[in-house]
């Protein structure tokens, strides 16, 4: 039997790509899952992927740089599965633009969903953590929190912030068994990424050793992981899953 079977994991962001990929590696090992995304229509999508494994599945829009919402939304998940074993912060926007040219709209509008959603999100579900004394959370940062990026000064910021938090978080809650780790997508084949140029695919390659880009999958696995039984002693790290992009 899966360590992760039976127990109940919140995944935000998880309508598509990388969270979803999470929220059904989750299910397939025989967890719960609430599906959180900004959409009833891609929560529910998910969700009944979910039902369809056997697995019970709740589905919630929310969109986590409100508090208020957040917090709602957490005491009705509490209410409504009686704990939370696992919670990934995955949700994150775009809004790429060099930043002689990026407004105040676009640099909010990123650092108030990746990073600050993040601390709604684990703030809401802190205290029903610290007092069962378990579990994991898993923050979905960025190589690009780690190296930065040109045109992405926003996303880079809130995505390192995400690994500053995360060691944080991991120092404030180890005492009670709760393990706080960050994973670091590289390049990842995801709807965001489909919209990169053909000479940018490319220039982009280059500078992966393995030659390719990853798969949502790939970072379900890591997550696994450390949700795991596997992951009990690893916390306050952030591990790249990124073809070598950053070694």
């Amino acid at each position: 039997m899966s360590s992760i079977a039976n127990q109940i994991a919140v995944v935000t962001g998880s309508g598509r790509g990388i969270g979803r990929a999470i929220a059904l590696k989750f299910a397939a090992e025989g967890a719960d899952v609430v599906v959180v995304s900004r959409t009833v229509e891609n929560s529910e999508k998910v969700a009944s992927e979910i039902r369809a494994l056997g697995r019970k599945a709740w589905a919630f829009a929310v969109d986590v740089s409100d508090s208020a919402s957040v917090n709602t939304a957490a005491d009705k998940i509490l209410a409504d599965c009686g704990r939370v074993d696992i919670l990934v912060n995955n949700a994150g926007v775009t809004r790429d633009g060099l930043l002689m040219r990026m407004s105040d709209a676009d640099w909010d509008t990123v650092l108030n969903t990746n990073l600050k959603g993040a601390f709604h999100v684990t703030r809401a579900f802190s205290r029903a953590l610290l007092k069962q004394r378990a579990g994991r959370i898993i923050n979905v940062a960025s190589v690009i929190g780690l190296i930065g990026n040109a045109g992405q000064c926003n996303y880079a910021a809130s995505k390192a912030g995400l690994i500053g938090f995360t060691m944080s978080c991991a120092r404030e809650f180890a005492s009670r068994g709760i393990t706080v780790n960050a994973i670091a997508p590289g390049f990842i084949e995801t709807d965001m990424t489909s919209e990169l140029k053909p000479e940018l695919r490319e220039s982009v390659l280059k500078t992966i050793p393995m030659g390719q880009f990853g798969q949502a999958e790939d970072i379900a696995g890591a997550a696994l992981f450390l949700a795991g039984a596997s992951g009990r002693y690893v916390t306050g790290q952030v591990i790249s899953v990124d073809g070598g992009m950053v070694m």
